[in-house]
């Protein structure tokens, strides 16, 4: 499910915090949308290279080529994604900066003393007619301390694995909400992350977000309709509430063979949800409210509905592949 945007061309930012207070164990990953002629399309390129520079400069012991190699590096990671129609092209160093309009996208550091828990953000330009990308800049915030070092490094940021984060979100993905925090003196740090799209990153030192997770290559394929000769289905549905819809409500895959989580929200004012890029098999469905988390990294809270417990679809729902399911409508009740 897409949540749109409106306008002729679009700038959007956004960013990866350190933390975020009320952020705890979700699940689910957002596509972003644009209205065109009265319906929602996805943001996403348009066939063919992503190119991309990266800006020539030296920052903390980091030398521009390192920090071209670590971008480099998370760029193949997406990439390895099986059906994608797009590629990252590195055209090389260049003096631009990010976030200026000029028809590149331009990724490098960035000194933002304003945004003192963002550690990168990544911005949109886009072509609202269409719904395609026209320019993407990403930027590292030099208020932090950052290493490309193999192995990471203790008290510093690991510049891949938040690259991949921003990359994901530059290729038109919004945040997932599969992770566990906990309460960490006025905010939340991370225990565990289910997804690379996670809103908050994990401590510094931490390499483990280097690897995509399930529920990412799920919304890559499921954005840009790459399902690999057919291999993947999809869960559609209704999550209701006394018979009316619930809107904003986290829904759930659980891969009965492999475990994997893979979710969306209830967007549709009737209540529906899609859930793409899922392989075949057997899954348990879980509807949850989006009660404990930082509302605001997903969509504009207004009407999302978080008065019901969490409720679990009544059989398990069997996938095909290149396929979708019969609506599997989850009627929840008021706490």
């Amino acid at each position: 499910m897409t949540h749109a945007w409106h306008g002729r061309i679009v700038s959007v930012l956004v960013a990866l915090l350190v933390v975020a207070p009320g952020a705890t164990t979700a699940h689910a990953y957002l596509k972003f949308g644009v209205e065109v002629a009265g319906r929602v399309v996805p943001v996403r390129w348009g066939a063919g290279p992503i190119r991309y520079f990266v800006t020539e400069r030296d920052f903390s012991g980091i030398s521009a080529q390192a920090f071209s190699d670590a971008i480099g590096r998370a760029a193949a990671t997406w990439m390895r994604t099986p059906g994608l129609p797009v590629t990252f092209s590195a055209q090389g160093l260049t003096r631009s900066q990010p976030l200026e309009t000029d028809g590149r996208s331009t990724i490098g550091f960035l000194d933002r003393p304003d945004q003192e828990r963002v550690l990168g953000a990544a911005s949109f330009l886009l072509d609202a007619a269409t719904g395609q990308i026209l320019e993407s800049d990403i930027y590292f915030n030099t208020r932090f301390r950052w290493s490309t070092a193999a192995g990471g490094e203790a008290g510093a940021s690991d510049l891949e694995s938040i690259a991949l984060h921003e990359l994901g979100h530059l290729l038109g993905l919004g945040h997932s909400a599969i992770g566990e925090t906990e309460v960490s003196g006025t905010g939340r740090r991370v225990l565990a992350s289910g997804s690379v799209m996670f809103p908050i990153a994990m401590p510094a030192g931490t390499i483990s977000d280097r690897a995509l997770q399930a529920d990412d290559i799920a919304g890559l394929l499921d954005l840009y309709g790459a399902a690999p000769a057919g291999e993947v289905g999809s869960i559609q549905g209704r999550v209701t509430k006394r018979e009316r819809a619930v809107y904003g409500a986290h829904v759930v895959a659980f891969h009965l063979e492999s475990g994997a989580l893979i979710g969306g929200f209830a967007l549709g004012d009737d209540g529906t949800f899609v859930i793409g890029g899922l392989a075949p098999g057997a899954y348990i469905v879980r509807v949850e409210p989006l009660d404990d988390t930082d509302v605001e990294s997903f969509f504009a809270p207004a009407r999302v509905d978080i008065d019901f417990g969490v409720t679990f679809a009544a059989k398990v729902v069997v996938v095909q592949a290149a396929g979708s399911t019969a609506p599997v409508v989850i009627e929840v009740r008021p706490r």
